[in-house]
């Protein structure tokens, strides 16, 4: 009976044996903090992106007021003309300028909003670009300097100066990212569904 004991007991053993030579110590780690923000304004690709998207910016906003002023002109002319008649019926003539009145206001609106759309797409681009940059030279990084963790600064409370590698990215970044495309591809087109031939 002992025996087989015995038996079973170096059995068990022996099963969990690799399952305890597997579970190796981790290493100890080497935490480096990177400044993200800062790589994304500070970057040569990014400042000159940036200063585009800023004259995009400007450019809808110049023609939004050159859409707006004429508008904000014509609408108290009829405003005032509405006005004048106190109460009475308006005549063909002030309906038409009304509607062409109110036709022009939505066509400008419609027009802003598709500029501002497309901005907003070339603003994702942009950022879309850099963040495929950005891992790849944390990674180069983080082999250089033997860490083993990278942490965002926007997310850790206190670091020590020594471990801050934000310059060491901002260059790689610098090396690797010479352009930032400000000009989005056209977003696609949903796809025609084909009528099937009569008579299947």
């Amino acid at each position: 009976m002992k025996t087989k004991m015995i038996a079973a007991l170096v059995a068990a053993t022996a099963m969990t044996l690799p399952a305890a030579a597997a579970a190796q110590a981790l290493p100890a780690a080497a935490i480096g903090v990177v400044d993200t923000s800062r790589v994304s304004t500070d970057c040569t690709a990014c400042k000159t992106a940036g200063a585009q998207l800023e004259a995009q910016a400007k450019a809808i906003r110049d023609r939004e007021q050159q859409l707006a002023t004429p508008l904000e002109t014509e609408g108290k002319a009829i405003q005032a003309a509405v006005d004048a008649l106190k109460g009475a019926q308006a005549d063909q003539a002030l309906q038409t300028r009304a509607q062409t009145f109110e036709q022009r206001r939505q066509a400008a609106a419609q027009e802003i909003q598709q500029r501002q759309q497309t901005f907003q797409r070339n603003r994702s681009y942009v950022a879309q670009q850099f963040a495929a940059a950005l891992e790849p030279a944390v990674n180069a990084v983080m082999t250089r300097r033997g860490a083993t963790i990278v942490m965002d600064a926007g997310t850790v409370m206190l670091h020590a100066p020594a471990v801050d590698i934000t310059n060491d990215v901002l260059a790689e970044v610098n090396r690797t990212l010479t352009t930032l495309n400000t000009t989005a591809p056209a977003p696609a087109q949903p796809a025609q569904q084909q009528t099937p031939p009569a008579g299947r």
